[in-house]
C-alpha cells in the first residue's frame, strides 16, 4: 500500500509539474512582450495621440484574434450574456482604462520609469488579497513596504520627498487598473473559453474607447500613416495585446495571479535594457537602486 501511495504521489507531481512550468513560461512571454510595449508606447508618444493609439491597438488585436475565436465566441454567446457584467468590468479595467493610462503616461515619463512603476502592481494584488481575507505575514509585509519605498525613491528622483511627474501619476493609475484586472481574472467563469473571453473583452474595450476616439479625432486630428507609426501599432496590437494577454490570462488560470506576478517582477530589467538599446535611455545609479529595492521587495512580498 505504501508503495502504491508513493507511485500515486509521483504521478500527481508529474501531472502538475507540466502545467506549472507552462504557466511560468507563458507569464514570462507576456512579461517580455509587455516590456517591449512600454518602449513602443514611449517611441510613438510624440506622433500618435494616446486615445487614438489605444483604439487602433485594439482594432488590430481584434483583427488578429477574430479568425481564431469568432466561431467559438458565437457558440458561447449565451455564456457571455449570462456573465456580461463580469466581462464588461474586466474589459473596462484591463482593456480600456489600463492601456489608455499607459499611453498617456508615455507622453511625460521614460520607458524605464513606466516599467519600474508597473512592477509595483503585484504589490497592489497582494493588498487586494489581504482585503479578501488572505494573511500576508511579516516577511511579505516587509517586502511590500520595501518595494513601495523603491517606487517613492524612483518618482522622487532619489529623495523620499513626493515630487511626482504627470507621467508617473498616470502609471500609478495604470498599475492599479492592471492589478484590478488580474484580481478579476481569478474569478473568470471557467465555462467561457480563453479565446472567447479574449475576443469579447477586446471588442467591448474598443466600444468603450470609441466615443473618446471620436472626440480626439475631431480635436487633435489624425496621425501620419508611416512605417514609424504603423510598425509600433502592429507590435502593440498583435503581440502586446493578442499574444501577451492570451499568455497572461492562461498563465493565471494555470498558476494563479501571485505566482505569475513573481515573473512579472522581471519587467523593469527588460524595459531598462530595451530602453537603452532602442531609445538611448540610460539607467543611472538612482534607478538601479530603485530597481533593486522594487525587485527585492516584490520577491519577498510574493512569498507564501
Amino acid at each position: 500500500m505504501a508503495v502504491l501511495d508513493r507511485v500515486s504521489t509521483a504521478q500527481v507531481k508529474k501531472r502538475t509539474k507540466g502545467p506549472a512550468g507552462l504557466g511560468v513560461l507563458l507569464a514570462l512571454v507576456a512579461t517580455v512582450v509587455w516590456s517591449g510595449s512600454f518602449v513602443a508606447t514611449r517611441g510613438m508618444a510624440d506622433t500618435i495621440p494616446p486615445v487614438q493609439a489605444v483604439f487602433w491597438r485594439w482594432i488590430i488585436a481584434i483583427a488578429a484574434v477574430a479568425p481564431l475565436a469568432a466561431r467559438e465566441t458565437w457558440r458561447q454567446r449565451h455564456l457571455i450574456r449570462r456573465h456580461l457584467g463580469f466581462v464588461t468590468l474586466a474589459s473596462f479595467f484591463g482593456i480600456a482604462l489600463y492601456n489608455t493610462l499607459v499611453h498617456q503616461a508615455g507622453l511625460t515619463t521614460s520607458a524605464s520609469n513606466m516599467g519600474m512603476i508597473m512592477a509595483a502592481s503585484p504589490v497592489i494584488m497582494a493588498v487586494f488579497a489581504r482585503l479578501g481575507g488572505q494573511r500576508l505575514g511579516a516577511v511579505r509585509t516587509f517586502g511590500l513596504l520595501l518595494a513601495a519605498s523603491g517606487v517613492l525613491l524612483l518618482v522622487g528622483k532619489g529623495s523620499l520627498t513626493v515630487d511626482f511627474a504627470a507621467g508617473d501619476l498616470w502609471m500609478f493609475g495604470a498599475a492599479l487598473s492592471f492589478a484590478s484586472y488580474s484580481a478579476l481574472l481569478k474569478r473568470r467563469p471557467t465555462e467561457i473559453s480563453g479565446l472567447t473571453f479574449l475576443l469579447t473583452t477586446f471588442v467591448l474595450g474598443a466600444l468603450m474607447l470609441a466615443p473618446a476616439y471620436a472626440v480626439s479625432l475631431s480635436v487633435q486630428g489624425g496621425f501620419p500613416v508611416s512605417v514609424g507609426t504603423v510598425g509600433p501599432l502592429l507590435y502593440v496590437g498583435v503581440f502586446s495585446s493578442a499574444v501577451a494577454f492570451f499568455a497572461w490570462n492562461k498563465a493565471i488560470s494555470l498558476i494563479g495571479a501571485a505566482r505569475a506576478g513573481v515573473v512579472y517582477y522581471l519587467q523593469p530589467v527588460c524595459v531598462a535594457v530595451l530602453g537603452l538599446l532602442l531609445l538611448g535611455e540610460r539607467t543611472g545609479p538612482v534607478q538601479l537602486l530603485c530597481m533593486g529595492l522594487i525587485l527585492g521587495g516584490v520577491a519577498l512580498g510574493a512569498r507564501r
